[in-house]
């Protein structure tokens, strides 16, 4: 059997690498002081292994060197000459969070009114999970977890 781990490459390139001195400092920057994230740092040894005026590696040699698919690199290579240079290191942010918040303005507000009152009777102070189940009962929402009330007065504090 052969080893099929990589596809074969064509032999011309669309998106050629060829990093400015001004780049080539910030993704040895990067590199050197391992600042930001793993990732970032990842991309940035790959556009240094691929510069086309450094080292020009070939997408295999460094997808084999960086334990990662070609794709990968070809990815990394086209938001490189498609791309700002800091949105090619940081990653594709997103437009919308995955869930959307479960309180808005004005139930936060509503939130921050219970906390601050007066308790129901029979308790001495509020708790989250009082704070979640009264914002049930008001029908300012159809369900919430104590959790979610709690991050939600921690970032007011």
């Amino acid at each position: 059997m052969g080893d099929f781990r990589y596809k074969e490459v064509p032999m011309y390139k669309k998106y050629i690498v060829r990093l400015s001195d001004e780049e080539r400092g910030v993704c040895q920057e990067f590199v050197k002081k391992l600042k930001g994230s793993s990732q970032k740092a990842r991309r940035a040894r790959i556009l240094l292994k691929a510069d086309a005026e450094g080292p020009g590696w070939p997408d295999v040699k460094i997808a084999e060197a960086f334990n990662c698919r070609v794709q990968t690199i070809e990815t990394v290579r086209k938001r490189l000459v498609t791309e700002a240079l800091s949105w090619r290191l940081e990653g594709k942010k997103r437009q919308t969070p995955p869930t959307p918040p479960k309180l808005d303005g004005e139930a936060e507000a509503k939130l921050i009114c219970h906390a601050v009152g007066k308790p129901p009777a029979g308790y001495g102070h509020w708790t989250l999970q009082l704070l979640a189940d009264e914002l049930v009962a008001l029908e300012v929402v159809d369900s919430i977890s104590h959790e979610t009330v709690r991050k939600t007065l921690k970032k007011m504090a």
